[in-house]
């Protein structure tokens, strides 16, 4: 039997990092949804969910998939011009751009400060792939966002 006021407290911490982790995957629409799946299927299986390394990489492997009902390109956040300058209005076209390993990678490590062992178990790939995902999809964020730079 779990501690209910544990669980709680890692129920609340699973729904923060899920509402900024999905939209990187499933898009901003259908976040709301993956995550009461997650939560919904934590709760039922929380004896289990209590033993795990890592139970919130656990929880948005579950999201994702449950969230696989929308379209392959997720509908990232606008980016308003006026009201975040500092953010680069190309940076949501180019992420759509990348494949959905490599956007999902990006997002979870930079948008999300995930360490690349925590975004590998919930991606289900080694902590060198997230590397090779990254590399990858940074590459072709800068080429989408500032041009080739060797021919320009």
């Amino acid at each position: 039997m779990t501690d209910s006021r544990a669980f709680t407290s890692l129920l609340e911490e699973a729904e923060r990092r899920l509402r900024r982790a999905l939209p990187g995957a499933v898009g901003v629409n259908a976040t709301p949804d993956a995550i009461a799946d997650a939560l919904a299927w934590a709760w039922e299986h929380r004896d289990r969910v209590v033993t795990f390394a890592n139970p919130h990489g656990y929880l948005y492997r579950v999201a994702v998939n449950a969230g696989r009902r929308v379209p392959r390109t997720p509908d990232l956040p606008t980016v308003a011009a006026t009201s975040l300058p500092e953010i680069e209005p190309g940076l949501v076209p180019a992420l759509q751009g990348l494949s959905a390993m490599q956007r999902q990678c990006v997002w979870l490590v930079y948008a999300c400060e995930w360490t690349y062992g925590e975004t590998a178990e919930a991606l289900g790939i080694s902590a060198s792939a997230v590397g090779t995902h990254l590399t990858r999809g940074l590459t072709r964020l800068r080429t989408a966002i500032i041009g080739d730079e060797d021919h320009g």
